[in-house]
């Protein structure tokens, strides 16, 4: 029988919707890529503890952990504690400590599981940094944090360095100083500024081309710890740019939300491999699609995973830095945890018509992994939300 529910309209109306989507199978074993493929992956709020969402929010641990499980049982690595995770809106640098720790430990659990970890400067308040040693200082604490425990890291881009650095030799000094002493290869991270308005001009320019031969520069003359460089600037042209010029044997992440699925196939040269806060929400798509493509199925890789585009896109769109809401939504939707709460209290940073488009979207994407428990919760917030 057809599942139908009322959903608001931008037009202050509210229509009846009826479920069109069909659930992906999982797979019967974890699949194999031809693309390295990290999800960025959420963290979970507990409510029942949340006393002080903005200031000190509650973590639940034990589902945290399972949604990485998932993600791992899709044949995806993780980028762990990055933006996607609340960094920096909503989780600190200690609760970053504390899900990087016990990441590392879950993975040597779980056979084949892979990760990388985010290591920035946000412990350091840009407002109190007075120097690149005191960018650099904080970099090597994280970065020396994410090694000790086993594992490799990810080159967060710091708010502190953007607000200091006066010329790309100020990058290359603070960059050059921490990848030289990094025991691994090291991704670094291009996060426009509409993912974060504090890292506007980051590498040194306003501008794309300064902005990438300074980054390019960086690469060049540290290649040998460099294993790939994610770029997030939601422009593919921009990343097509930035894959022709990178070093042989340097890789190009995509985390392009907008474009991934045609710079992960590719343009018949070259193609991006992916980090992406999409693949929290979409794993399952992404998967079949990934998978497909390893078999040399194009056409079945195009088929599943562009549908998700729109979806992304809108999950996505200005202000961009609240994605993390949608991401979360769709998980509580899917029943990877049993409610809507986010650390800072971040559901609220999207509205009713938002997380509606999300639901419509997501079924036509074929992401609604649970149809009957997705229209029963969304008729809840509806609810809540005042659409009856």
């Amino acid at each position: 029988m057809p599942i139908s529910l009322s959903l608001p309209r931008a037009d202050g109306g509210v229509e009846t919707y009826t479920l069109a989507g069909t659930p992906t199978e999982r797979p019967a074993a974890t699949p194999v890529f031809n693309r390295i493929a990290y999800a960025a992956a959420h963290v979970v709020s507990d409510p029942r503890r949340d006393a002080r969402p903005w200031e000190a929010p509650a973590v639940d641990w034990d589902a945290t952990m399972a949604f990485r499980r998932h993600l791992w049982s899709l044949g995806f690595r993780i980028a762990e504690a990055m933006d996607t995770a609340q960094r920096g809106m909503g989780l600190d640098w200690a609760g970053a400590q504390e899900l990087i720790r016990r990441s590392l430990a879950e993975a040597k659990t779980v056979p084949g599981a892979d990760l990388a970890c985010g290591a920035g400067t946000d412990h350091l308040n840009p407002a109190d940094a007075r120097s690149l040693d005191d960018v650099i200082a904080a970099y090597e604490e994280q970065v020396g944090f994410v090694e000790k425990h086993g594992g490799r890291a990810i080159m967060m881009a710091s708010r502190a360095l953007a607000r200091l650095a006066r010329s790309p030799d100020d990058y290359r000094k603070v960059y050059g100083r921490i990848l030289g002493q990094a025991k691994d290869k090291v991704v670094l991270h291009w996060l426009g500024d509409m993912f974060d308005p504090q890292l506007k001009g980051y590498w040194g320019s306003d501008s794309f081309e300064p902005a990438l031969d300074a980054v390019l520069s960086i690469i060049d003359e540290n290649r040998d710890k460099v294993e790939g460089i994610k770029i997030s600037l939601l422009e593919n042209a921009k990343e097509v740019a930035l894959r022709d010029r990178l070093p042989e044997g340097v890789l190009c992440f995509t985390g392009d939300d907008f474009n991934y699925a045609e710079l992960i196939e590719g343009d018949g040269r070259k193609y991006s491999h992916a980090l992406l806060g999409i693949f929290d929400a979409v794993a399952p798509q992404a998967s079949t699609a990934l998978a497909s493509l390893a078999a040399g199925d194009v056409a079945t890789f195009r088929a599943v995973i562009e549908p998700t585009v729109p979806l992304s896109r809108k999950i996505f769109e200005a202000p961009t830095q609240y994605y993390k809401a949608g991401v979360v939504f769709l998980a509580w939707l899917n029943g990877h945890q049993d409610h809507f709460t986010m650390p800072a209290g971040m559901q609220s940073a999207r509205g009713v018509l938002h997380y509606a488009d999300v639901f419509r979207l997501a079924d036509q994407a074929n992401v609604l992994d649970k149809p009957d428990l997705a229209a029963e919760r969304m008729k809840s917030l509806m609810t809540v939300l005042g659409v009856r």
